[in-house]
């Protein structure tokens, strides 16, 4: 058993789900899970539509524009056919309306899990059905069904028992399997999803649970690269990581594997490949046992938009464990990921995100105990593996807030 994944840019349009075929019949037949992201940007439009919902209290017209925007896949991929899927497209899309109407939370969470999902579900119904009518027979699965989770709404943590069982017991390991990235289901069956990028996580669940002989997940890069193409020039393919350089790399922020991806993976060395949807007969990287990185070369990371905050005690006490342990407290409570901490005898220094926009709470909270300060709209950029040369590469015009340099890690904050 063999699980594929591909991003929502691999199925962005009718050529995309086409070359899905191309990708499977290229790399040979057999037993796989294929996991689907929603297509191209409709996770992004979606995230428009529960923004108008929640303000306009009723069905918002931009819901209109992705439901056209996949009717015109369908029209291009089925226009000869006569297919089911109009009226399956149709159905979930009717689901999704019903569930705006009838609506009574106000949650944001909640309503973006039980919105947010039907890019999932309708790209992968579309991908499902265009196989079909290529005679490529596969099985539809909800995901839902499969990955059980706690009700963390936007970012749910795994029931790894009930998870397994649900696999192991339900799932035919001899024939294709295609089902959604990104989703799963609460103990009250409510939809839950399991952070952006979710989807190779999935990959990586179902890989864990059905003790699978690889992953690939498929994207629009060579493989994994020692930078992001669309932040840093000339970036180069590493053709060997190990899971502990990958995690690593996840950790700091690169966006090619997903940070929850790699840890079941390593614990079973499941060996994960990273190639390109539009040649899927190259190399690619893979990551698995053995040698940390190959070629050795700097790796350059950078997370955007996050916030830059400064402690220190109002009466110059010594910031220590009682200080420390209060201030993390309070990041678990607002919700905050930290990425970097920098801390002397009397300050301490964070750079997080706030990905679920509670900065103002924090800030207040945290002004009753200590002098406060913060930048928002910093970039962290850091470097696996640094060399001089690529310290002053990164460092040329920028204006640096705080930096912190490590045995092989060089990270640094900048004002945008």
């Amino acid at each position: 058993m063999k699980v594929f994944k591909f991003g929502g840019a691999s199925v962005k349009d009718a050529a995309g789900v086409k070359n899905v075929q191309n990708v499977l019949e290229k790399t040979g037949n057999g037993p796989k899970v294929i996991v689907i992201s929603a297509m191209g940007k409709t996770t992004n439009a979606l995230e428009i539509v529960i923004k108008d919902y929640l303000f306009e209290k009723q069905i918002p017209e931009s819901l209109q524009a992705v439901e056209d925007v996949h009717f015109e896949i369908i029209n291009e991929l089925f226009a000869e056919i006569q297919s089911p899927v109009f009226n399956k497209i149709n159905t979930l899309f009717t689901e999704l309306r019903n569930f705006l109407q009838h609506n009574k939370s106000e949650q944001y969470d909640f309503v973006y899990d039980q919105v947010i999902c039907y890019g999932e579900l309708v790209s992968t119904t579309i991908v499902s059905e265009y196989l079909n009518s290529q005679n490529i027979a596969n099985n539809w699965l909800d995901a839902r069904h499969f990955v059980k989770t706690d009700s963390v709404y936007r970012d749910a943590g795994v029931n790894w028992e009930d998870t397994q069982e649900a696999i192991q017991t339900n799932l035919n390991i001899n024939q294709v399997n295609i089902t959604q990235g990104f989703i799963g289901s609460d103990p009250n069956n409510f939809t839950t999803t399991l952070g952006r990028e979710g989807s190779d996580y999935t990959a990586a669940i179902f890989a864990y649970c059905l003790n699978a002989e690889n992953v690939t997940i498929w994207k629009d890069v060579p493989g994994v690269l020692n930078a992001d193409p669309r932040e840093f020039q000339n970036p180069e393919l590493l053709q060997q990581i190990s899971y502990e350089e990958a995690i690593e790399l996840a950790f700091y922020g690169a966006s090619v594997i997903h940070p929850k991806t790699l840890q079941p993976l390593q614990q079973k060395e499941i060996p994960l490949f990273v190639k390109p949807f539009l040649n899927p007969e190259s190399e690619g990287t893979k990551v698995g046992k053995g040698q940390l990185i190959f070629p050795e070369i700097p790796c350059f990371i950078v997370k955007k938009d996050l916030v830059l905050i400064s402690l220190s005690t109002l009466d110059f006490s010594f910031m220590v464990e009682e200080n420390i342990s209060e201030v993390f407290r309070l990041f678990h409570q607002y919700q905050m990921k930290v990425d970097l901490i920098q801390n002397s005898a009397i300050s301490f220094s964070v750079c997080v995100d706030n990905k679920f926009n509670q900065l103002e709470k924090l800030i207040q909270h945290l002004k009753a105990r200590f002098k406060v300060s913060f930048v928002p709209g910093v970039s962290l950029f850091t470097i696996r593996h640094f060399n001089d040369e690529a310290i002053k590469s990164l460092e040329k015009d920028k204006e640096i807030l705080l930096k912190q340099l490590t045995h092989n890690t060089l990270q640094i904050v900048t004002r945008n």
